[in-house]
C-alpha cells in the first residue's frame, strides 16, 4: 500500500496528514476552515487518493497559515507515499469545466517543483475565505510534493466555480500520474533512473 501519514507542528499550525494513493476517494477532512475542507474533499474525491486531515490553527488570525501549512503537509505525504516512483505514469492533465469555469492543469511527479499559475479570481472572498489562498495552497503543495504544476483558467467569472473546477483538475491530474503504468510498472519512469 502507498499511504503515508505526516504531522507537522508549529507555533501556528498542528497538523496531520494521511493520505492512501491506491484509495477509492475517501475524505474526512477538517481544518475549521469550511471551505478549504469542501475543496479537499474535491481533491480526494476526484483523485481517488484516500486523505484525512485534521488541522487546528491560528484562526482568530486568519485562515492563512492553515491552508498554507496543510499543503505543506500533504505535499510532504504524496512525496512519502510515491516513494521511489517505480512504475507511476507521472504525468497527469486534465481540462475541467464546472458551469462557466473551465481550467486546465497539467503536472509531473518530477521531484522538481514549479508552479505556473495563471488564475484571476474575480472576487477577492468566496464566502468569508480568501481567493488569494487558493494559490498559496498549490504553491506550498507543489513545493513540497516535489510536483510540476501548471494551473491555467481559460474561462470563469463565478469564483466559488473557478477555485472548485482548480482543485478537480490538479485531483484529476493527480489520479492519472500517481497510478501505476502495466507495461512500465518495474520501472522509475526517466531515463536518468531516478526522479
Amino acid at each position: 500500500m502507498r499511504c503515508a501519514k505526516i504531522t507537522r507542528k508549529t507555533a501556528e499550525t498542528e497538523i496531520s496528514v494521511e493520505v492512501n494513493l491506491d484509495g477509492t476517494g475517501a475524505y474526512d477532512n477538517q481544518t475549521g476552515v469550511g471551505f478549504f475542507d469542501h475543496m479537499l474533499d474535491q481533491l480526494s474525491r476526484h483523485s481517488l487518493i484516500d486523505i484525512t486531515v485534521r488541522a487546528k490553527g491560528d484562526l482568530h488570525i486568519d485562515d492563512h497559515h492553515t491552508v498554507e501549512d496543510t499543503g505543506i503537509a500533504l505535499g510532504q505525504a504524496l512525496s512519502e507515499a510515491l516513494g521511489d516512483k517505480k512504475g507511476i505514469r507521472r504525468y497527469g492533465e486534465c481540462h475541467l469545466p464546472m458551469d462557466d469555469a473551465q481550467v486546465r492543469a497539467a503536472l509531473d511527479l518530477s521531484g522538481r517543483p514549479y508552479l505556473v499559475w495563471n488564475m484571476d479570481f474575480a472576487a477577492s472572498k468566496i464566502g468569508t475565505f480568501d481567493t488569494e489562498l487558493v494559490r498559496e495552497f498549490f504553491q506550498a503543495l507543489a513545493t513540497h510534493g516535489g510536483i510540476t504544476l501548471h494551473v491555467d483558467q481559460l474561462h470563469g467569472f463565478n469564483a466559488h466555480h473557478v477555485a472548485e473546477a482548480g482543485f478537480k483538475a490538479v485531483a484529476r491530474a493527480l489520479r492519472l500520474a500517481v497510478e501505476t503504468d502495466p507495461r512500465k510498472a518495474d520501472a522509475i519512469p526517466s531515463t536518468k533512473g531516478a526522479l
